[in-house]
């Protein structure tokens, strides 16, 4: 209720008046900060979904989790949180984060108060009886990251009499079950009894265990009948803890004792269930860390209770230590190879005293951690991570033992029938692997992701690294491996795999490629694999496989392996490292192969491949050649989507021969005629997404031809498509020239600005060189407009020397006469001429006639400011720039060269005529009114027709 009043601690919030008291001062906290903890408080106790808390907080924006977590730790702050006994809110990992602290309800009008308590509230205990028990082992460290779990386990004990914490080992469950019943001991008044049986070797000693604990001496022939018989009576809590390795024991003793025992509870620890009747199980998870989110601060790092574990077993072993913000990510880095195991975490944190977190990242290979010790006071077997899974994997039969170690191959998720296809053998039948499998899941070695329609499972890192070593000592990783790397040949081949696979196809490309592996099965993987790399965009990967596939072609060369290697080598080599010979040579000996084995599909790639390639190196009569070479192969084999290709190919062809008219009329019939259903494969046959790049023409297009709206419009819709499809290359089409030169030429800057910074941050994670060399002319190009001479100078200056170091010179001549109008600008005419010279003459050997106009415009320029003789031929070149864009329908370039040449006339008081031949051109434009240029021609109107 809006007129609430919350009190936890020395805390009262007076929702109405939204006020945060402590010990009655008031606490300055931000809105934001006062909703989250508005949000937490009414349910406490229960944990709020991250999304529910940024709907709630933020109903009309949208924000990431990173705002989220700013504002939690915020408020935590300004509750003074410290330990384990100043604990307010707390983040359960994949269900969002619970208010944990005792909350007394105030209803608005009422002296009644409701208790609302997130610190567990059993049944009260009975007064007449006093607590008895045996110590349970207290935790000498603070618990992080499992209050809300504690909370829940000591809730249920009143409900459910046979609770079961299972986990792997090193996860926490003799922690947490030790927490949870020192929670619940008032709950039983006969005590709280805790068992440790990781001792115990014999399952006939069991029920005499428990006995001596108890204090209940047995004897005869039927110890479990004599315990039952003594506890039938009693209230209390029986803790069993480490039961896995007398499992079949544990669970007759607790089913005799439940039967028999109706007020008794018992709450077991075990790696793998009892199988119990009336058994309830709690699987505790690793804790939550970071996983991709980008941490800036060691503050938002410390929101996740691995890292804060690190962090405080980091401190303990050097107290001078914090996580400094420039660790940050080498500490998320440790938890996410850790998989957020407490033992292992612990263990790591042990060593940064020695080595600093860096070190430890740089040396936190797999078996090192398995070799960590820790503390000497706990069991032999509880010492490191090796010692722990050596006391699981021996508790094995030798049929969960084999699959467990064949199992460990894989690197991420798989599924059965991929479990059966690797594991099984003549004497390990597919129904075995299954049952194996689900007894490997109940005992904590593999887990199951069963959210999704394919239940997947996976081993957790550590536990993989151990089965791996084991694999290795059996003798078996040769044909194992064999097997894993065929799987993922024939998956890949069947197009058959997501991203989650990476980690798998590139070990089973390591293993075929190595001494041990073989040729012919590591150039077929390679082969099926490159579609896997571009369409992910992991381009650098698709060209180091393809090269060394190539390499080793041997027997398969001329077969359509070699045709696919050198097809997405060629590909990704275009996108990611620039234009070279060798280049065109792969895509040229792909596009033959595929006409000798008749492959139409990959006659259309490459033939698209190499449009591109001829495009960046300025090669257009090429890339007509190809765009009528395609449009031929949609009519032979009857694709439409090759025919829509074809017309699209021929609009950007089109454009940049200055043929603005005819372009348009291309890329609309693309548009028309290009089928969506088969949009999916885009971004693997042609490397972006054809939809978005025929908006992006369509963009510059609609501007030439003076339709700047739509221009705006078309750019908007390609960045939203980009965005659709998530793929980086497209992305970079969208944020090209129609998101920042048309920008810039509208005179939108801080829109340019934006689209620039994304263009180049996208460019310098994705490695794609070509397009961050566009990325810097284009800021140049903005910092001219802005007035910052010297930046511009600096930013076209190295732009232009990266684009022509890759080859990618389809702005060569426009960016250079941009940085001719920067020199011309900055007094340098000389200069500057010498550079609009030499774009000339490149304009016109390429026949880069779609900003040619703009080049003349810019050499008229430039003679009018200097000072000889040379200053009357600016008329001249201003005449070329207007009839040349005349003829080619660009009105845009149109109307800055004659600008341009009304100003010259006005100087020399031909401003009637000056006036005219603006107000002509200025009367063709039907939109855009608010475009730069066209603001700038009807304030020099207004000038001309004042004199």
């Amino acid at each position: 209720m809006s007129g609430d009043v919350f009190t936890f601690g020395s805390f009262r919030f007076l929702t109405s008046e939204r006020i945060l008291l402590n010990d009655g001062k008031p606490l300055r906290l931000g809105s934001r900060a006062l909703d989250i903890l508005l949000a937490l408080v009414e349910r406490a106790g229960d944990p709020v979904a991250k999304q529910d808390l940024m709907a709630r907080v933020w109903p009309t924006t949208f924000v990431d989790e990173a705002s989220l977590r700013v504002h939690i730790s915020a408020l935590r702050k300004a509750l003074g949180e410290r330990g384990s006994d100043n604990r307010f809110i707390v983040n359960v990992a994949g269900r969002g984060y619970v208010f944990v602290a005792r909350t007394v309800r105030e209803q608005a009008g009422s002296s009644a108060s409701a208790s609302a308590s997130a610190s567990a509230s059993p049944p009260p205990p009975a007064p007449a009886r006093a607590t008895a028990g045996n110590d349970i082992p207290a935790s000498l460290s603070r618990i992080i990251g499992r209050d809300a779990v504690i909370v829940a386990l000591t809730r249920q004990l009143a409900q459910r009499r046979l609770i079961t914490i299972v986990g792997p080992g090193g996860i926490g469950k003799t922690t947490v079950a030790a927490a949870v019943a020192n929670a619940a001991r008032d709950s039983y008044p006969d005590g709280v009894w805790f068992v440790g049986l990781a001792s115990l070797s014999d399952p006939g000693l069991l029920p005499g265990a428990v006995g001596s604990v108890l204090g209940i001496p047995l004897s005869g022939a039927d110890p479990i009948g004599a315990l039952t018989a003594r506890l039938s009576g009693r209230r209390a809590l029986i803790v069993l803890d480490n039961c896995e390795h007398v499992i079949e024991a544990v669970a007759d003793l607790v089913e005799a004792v439940l039967r028999s025992a109706p007020s008794i509870g018992i709450l077991a620890t075990s790696r793998e269930p009892l199988r119990a009747d009336g058994e309830w199980r709690h699987r505790l998870a690793p804790l939550e860390f970071p996983r991709d989110t980008e941490l800036t601060s060691a503050a938002e790092a410390l929101d996740y209770p691995a890292v804060q574990l690190f962090h405080e077993r980091a401190h303990a072993s050097n107290d001078r230590f914090a996580i400094a913000d420039q660790e940050v990510s080498a500490v998320a880095a440790i938890c996410r190879r850790l998989e957020g195991v407490p033992l292992a975490l612990e263990l790591a944190a042990g060593h940064v005293a020695t080595f600093g977190v860096r070190e430890v990242l740089t040396r936190l290979d797999n078996r090192l951690v398995l070799l960590m010790r820790g503390r000497r006071t706990v069991l032999a077997r509880q010492q490191t991570l090796r010692a722990t899974l050596d006391w699981s994997y021996g508790l094995l039969p030798e049929v969960e033992r084999a699959i467990l170690r064949r199992l460990a191959v894989f690197q991420g998720g798989f599924t059965i029938d991929a479990a059966i296809a690797v594991a099984g053998d003549a004497d390990l039948t597919g129904a075995a692997i299954v049952h194996g499998v689900a007894n490997l899941v109940d005992k904590s070695l593999i887990t199951a992701d069963i959210g999704e329609d394919v239940t997947r499972y996976h081993l957790l890192e550590l536990t993989r690294a151990y089965a791996s070593e084991c694999q290795r000592e059996s003798g078996e990783q040769p044909s194992i491996a064999r097997r894993h790397a065929t799987l993922y040949r024939d998956a890949l081949a069947d197009a058959a795999l997501d991203g989650r696979a990476i980690g798998d196809v590139r070990a089973a490309l390591d293993w075929a490629f190595s001494p041990d592996g073989d040729a012919e099965l590591a150039v077929s993987l390679a082969a099926v694999a490159t579609d896997f790399w571009i369409r992910l965009s992991m381009l650098g990967e698709c060209c180091d496989w393809g090269l060394k596939g190539v390499a080793r072609l041997g027997a398969l060369e001329g077969t359509r392996h070699e045709m696919m290697l050198r097809c997405g080598l060629g590909q990704s080599l275009t996108f990611s490292q620039g234009m070279r010979a060798e280049i065109r040579s792969e895509l040229q000996r792909a596009l033959t192969l595929a006409e000798t084995l008749d492959d139409t599909p990959y006659q259309f790639r490459a033939i698209c491949a190499l449009w591109l390639f001829a495009l960046r190196v300025v090669d257009y009569p090429a890339c007509l050649t190809l765009a009528h070479a395609c449009r031929r192969l949609g009519e032979c084999s009857g694709d439409a989507l090759v025919t829509a290709v074809a017309d699209f190919l021929l609009g950007q062809t089109q454009y940049y021969f200055g043929e603005h008219a005819d372009a348009a009329a291309s890329l609309r019939r693309a548009w028309a005629s290009y089928p969506m259903a088969m949009r999916a494969g885009d971004p693997v046959r042609f490397g972006v997404d054809v939809r978005t790049c025929v908006l992006c023409y369509q963009a510059v297009t609609s501007w030439t031809l003076g339709f700047s709206e739509q221009a705006l419009r078309a750019g908007r819709d390609a960045i939203e498509e980009a965005r659709s499809v998530q793929h980086p290359v497209t992305l970079c089409n969208a944020l090209g020239a129609p998101s920042s030169i048309l920008l810039v030429k509208m005179g939108h800057l801080a829109a340019a600005a934006d689209r620039i910074d994304e263009l180049m941050d996208v460019t310098e994670k994705n490695a794609l060189t070509p397009y961050h060399a566009f990325a810097l002319c284009a800021k140049g190009g903005l910092a001219a407009a802005r007035g910052d001479l010297r930046e511009a100078e600096g930013l076209l200056r190295l732009g232009l020397t990266r684009s022509r170091d890759v080859g990618y010179l389809i702005f060569d001549a426009f960016f250079q006469a941009e940085l001719a109008a920067v020199l011309g600008a900055s007094g340098r005419i000389a200069e500057a001429l010498a550079e609009v010279d030499a774009a000339l003459r490149y304009a016109e050997e390429s026949k880069s006639l779609w900003c040619t106009p703009e080049v003349l415009r810019i050499k008229g320029a430039l003679l009018a400011r200097s000072a000889g003789p040379e200053r009357d031929a600016a008329e001249t070149w201003f005449l070329w720039s207007r009839d040349l864009a005349r003829r080619q329908g660009a009105l845009a370039w149109e109307l800055r060269a004659v600008m341009d040449l009304a100003r010259f006339w006005h100087e020399r008081h031909r401003t009637t005529e000056a006036r005219e031949l603006l107000g002509e051109v200025y009367a063709r434009f039907t939109e855009g009114f608010d475009a730069a240029d066209l603001l700038a021609a009807r304030a020099l109107l207004a000038d001309l027709a004042g004199e």
